[in-house]
Formats: structure tokens, sequence, C-alpha cells
């Protein structure tokens, strides 16, 4: 073999290791997100809960009611629905695929439960998370709940 076509096979082999490890990175890092969401959550917490969501005008929250824009927004529609901890319940996520669109964008898709008293509702969402300024944040909620 070629003396330079084996040095170029190996720099791309290298490189293709550093940017999977850095695409598992990215993603490891908004999964520990959502569970840092999920804990905050528990908590009774929703300002924690939102603190990772795109603090803009620009953000979209698509739910049973239609699209709410803007972080505050969304904030108060949380808080409204969900007005006590009994309200809150157990939130639990259930991952069912993460995929990186390019270095800035990741598409997670996934299923939640809230576990309350009198009920447990459940149904599937899909996050949108940008990059933005060195960290990741939802720039878009799609949350539909199982009729």
């Amino acid at each position: 073999m070629n003396r330079n076509l084996f040095l170029c096979i190996s720099f791309l082999c290298v490189f293709s290791l550093i940017a999977n490890a850095q695409q598992d990175k990215d993603i490891a890092t908004v999964e520990s997100i959502l569970l840092r969401q999920a804990n905050a959550w528990n908590r009774g917490d929703i300002d924690a809960f939102m603190q990772d969501y795109w603090k803009s005008d620009d953000l979209q929250f698509i739910g049973g009611n239609g699209v709410t824009y803007g972080w505050q927004n969304t904030l108060e529609g949380y808080k409204k629905r969900y007005p006590t901890p009994e309200a809150m319940g157990h939130l639990t996520f259930d991952i069912i695929k993460v995929e990186k669109l390019n270095k800035k964008v990741i598409a997670l898709t996934g299923k939640f439960t809230l576990l309350r008293k009198n009920d447990t509702p459940t149904g599937h969402f899909l996050l949108l998370w940008r990059k933005i300024k060195g960290s990741w944040v939802i720039i878009a909620d799609c949350t539909s709940p199982a009729s």
C-alpha cells in the first residue's frame, strides 16, 4: 500500500473517531439535561425545569392547545396547567431516539409518564435542541398526550 494512502486512511479513521466521540458527548449532555429536568419537575420546581429551554421569544411549545411562542409564555402555561406538586405528579422520561442532525442541532424523541394519585397521563414528545453559546437548549417542544 502506498505510504501516503495509508497515512490518509489513518487520518480519516482518527478524525472519524474524534467526531463520533464529540457526537456521543453532545448526546450524553442532552440526555443528562433531560434527567435533570425530570428531577426538577419531581421536586415541584417548574422554574428549574424550564432553565434548559431557550430563553427567547422564538421558543416554540406545541401541545394540545396549539402553538405557544416564547419562554415566558411557556413557563406560564406550565404553571397554569400544573399549579401544585400533586397536579405535577412524578415525571419519567423514556428516550426513544436521539439523532444529531448537525454539530449544533439534536432531535430527541421520547415518551413521558406522569404518575399521579388519581391518574397516569402519558404521551410522546419531540424536542429540538440547539447548541447556543456553548450550551444545549430546547428550541422547540412538541408534546402530545396519549388519547
